[in-house]
């Protein structure tokens, strides 16, 4: 029995799949030589390829730029107050609106960058917040 659960194993796991597997690898060895990506660890080239998964949000809140806002404005510091309280998947969700993703590519978390701007709308209570995912910007009333 247990080369009988062995062979079907290998066979479900490997030789299966080893067609595919071998033109998959194939073309993506044409648009990422593997001399560019054997330089990382696996752990590196996960974060690379998928992005990060686990964030410092006091660090993301740190490196925010205001546009027709001050870090000091009452909305913004609503905002703040509320995100930091929301559970981490409220979180992930509120950076898949703002950036598309719920993760952070791969570069360092401390280079990401988003912007919260006022649209400076004549009726504020009017329009909800939107986003613009190309360039992470949050716009949000007052």
């Amino acid at each position: 029995r247990k080369e009988y659960v062995d062979l079907y194993v290998n066979y479900m796991l490997n030789k299966s799949v080893q067609k595919s597997f071998g033109d998959f690898m194939q073309g993506f060895l044409r648009g990422c030589p593997a001399r560019n990506w054997k330089i990382f660890f696996p752990e590196e080239l996960q974060v690379l390829l998928q992005g990060h998964t686990t964030f410092d949000w006091h660090l993301l809140e740190k490196n925010v730029v205001y546009r027709k806002y001050q870090k000091i404005d009452l909305t913004i510091r609503i905002f703040w107050t509320v995100f930091h309280r929301l559970p981490e998947e409220k979180k992930k969700m509120f950076l898949a609106f703002l950036s598309g993703s719920d993760r952070i590519s791969g570069y360092k978390l401390g280079c990401f960058r988003f912007c919260i701007e006022d649209p400076q709308v004549e009726n504020p209570d009017a329009i909800y917040p939107y986003a613009n995912a190309c360039y992470c910007i949050l716009f949000l009333p007052r």
